[in-house]
């Protein structure tokens, strides 16, 4: 079978406190490895959007875990979707399996996400006492010796099940706290109950988990958080483009999808958790400074990374980043008509919109459709090294010879500089950016050390058009 998707490359910490935000990175581990997953949702409406997403890139990932938690917003009592609302998910993931694996053998079986998906701490907002069958899941997980891939805590909603699980490992193997954290990677949507604060922080901040919290998944969320983004971003969430490529005719997963009555697109502000670590070619997951269809984040404390917030003199809080705290929750509170600093801010996600809309369409056409009837990814190969050394004033060359689509179909490129990643300062001329080969010139003011990060973006002609990357990282001798 074609198989098109790019595999991810696993990491381990090497951060140093103090060290650049943009040139903090975690080296990578096995070639061959794959990024393990534990989601852990509150069932929220937008969760529940989220999860049909996740269940048709499961096969990006190893799931090891779907555990749901509560939050500030739901729990037992209070707005609380069921302690089973994942099963009609699973339910008609099962009916479109055989249609997904035709286009990659590597989706998971229902059996096998059934048989991982768990009730985790849920009774309250913050709860953690309770030893739960999905905080037991957690902690087995964490504590299996026979893999030590890092594992990716997604918290959808508060982090409470989490802190349970890693206070049970507190509990019953303090000796091996600082082996599990380096296993850990955290990516919080908002810090949505104090555990973080409460136990995470002050038990196992020592350790240096590279924790990632969000803000900017305000660019995909509900209508009267999503106002800020650019209006031809919009259109891929109108009722129009939803109702063509996600809602209507694409089987009973996408059936499932809550939009709004009409098909507009009602939000998916958990995405970004797992968006981060789609291997599409972009490294993501070698920085979160790096940036990509997870947003791109600032380190500001510790190992702890929040959104680049662009205020002159601002200060980010010492404690909890959430709908109290966060930039860009207050600032949409002061309802800024055209607000261009907001739309600033949220640009490291919303930047990305068109291109994993698309990709979600094809998707979802994976769940109805033959092979030789939808679209999959170009592969993007480079005729050199992804990490390259030149001095000021070197002419490098870059090409993307060997890049091939598995449909067959004509591909576009584009390669332009993502500055906000790089640690030098300015604007570098690629020269024949839309063309397979390009160059540039390392500028003369270029000091030793730093780095320049150029994209090679690769879309294909094919409906919806789909795209993948691959970044090369300049660094100056």
């Amino acid at each position: 079978m074609k198989t098109n998707l790019l595999r991810i490359l696993l990491i381990t910490v090497v951060l140093s406190a103090g060290s650049n935000a943009a040139t903090a990175r975690l080296e990578p581990g096995p070639k061959d490895g794959r990024p393990r997953v534990i989601a852990t949702p509150d069932g929220e409406i937008d969760d529940q959007c989220s999860m049909v997403r996740f269940l048709l890139y499961a096969n990006e990932w190893d799931v090891e875990a779907i555990v749901s938690s509560s939050s500030q917003y739901h729990s037992h009592g209070h707005n609380w979707a069921g302690d089973d609302w994942i099963q009609p998910y699973l339910d008609a993931y099962a009916k479109v399996y055989p249609n997904l694996i035709k286009h990659d053998s590597r989706y998971p079986t229902p059996e096998y996400l059934r048989a991982r998906t768990l009730l985790g701490t849920v009774k309250a907002e913050g709860e953690m006492e309770e030893v739960t069958a999905g905080s037991q899941y957690i902690a087995k997980v964490l504590l299996d010796k026979t893999d030590n891939r890092p594992v990716w805590l997604q918290a959808w909603g508060g982090p409470n099940t989490i802190a349970r699980a890693l206070k049970t490992i507190e509990q019953d193997h303090p000796e091996r706290m600082e082996e599990v954290a380096s296993k850990i990677r955290f990516y919080f949507i908002w810090e949505q109950d104090n555990t973080y604060q409460s136990y995470i922080r002050p038990r196992w901040g020592k350790f240096g988990i590279p924790t990632i919290i969000s803000d900017q998944f305000l660019a995909i969320a509900y209508d009267r958080q999503r106002r800020a983004i650019p209006r031809q971003m919009e259109h891929y969430f109108s009722a129009e483009w939803m109702n063509e490529n996600i809602l209507q005719d694409h089987g009973p997963l996408l059936a499932l999808y809550k939009a709004h009555d009409d098909g507009r697109f009602r939000s998916e502000g958990d995405s970004p958790s797992f968006l981060h670590i789609i291997p599409n070619g972009l490294r993501s997951s070698e920085s979160p400074g790096w940036g990509g269809w997870g947003g791109r984040f600032v380190r500001v404390r510790e190992n702890t990374w929040l959104d680049p917030v662009l205020e002159p003199g601002y200060k980010y809080p010492k404690g909890r980043w959430y709908t109290g705290s966060a930039w860009g929750r207050t600032r949409l509170k002061k309802e800024i008509a055209n607000d261009a600093e907001l739309t600033a801010y949220l640009k490291p996600q919303w930047r990305w919109i068109d291109a994993f809309q698309n990709d979600f369409a094809a998707r979802a056409d994976w769940c109805v459709k033959p092979y030789d009837q939808a679209n999959h990814p170009p592969i993007v190969r480079l005729a050199h090294a992804l990490d390259l050394k030149a001095r000021p004033g070197q002419k490098v060359l870059l090409s993307a010879k060997g890049t091939t689509d598995p449909d067959g179909d004509e591909l576009a490129y584009r390669w332009w500089q993502y500055r906000q990643a790089d640690t030098y300062d300015g604007t570098i001329d690629v020269r024949d950016a839309d063309k397979q080969s390009a160059s540039f010139t390392v500028p003369r003011d270029g000091a030793k050390g730093e780095t320049i990060h150029i994209i090679c973006e690769v879309t294909d002609t094919g409906t919806p058009p789909v795209t993948r990357y691959q970044r090369v990282v300049v660094e100056v001798e």
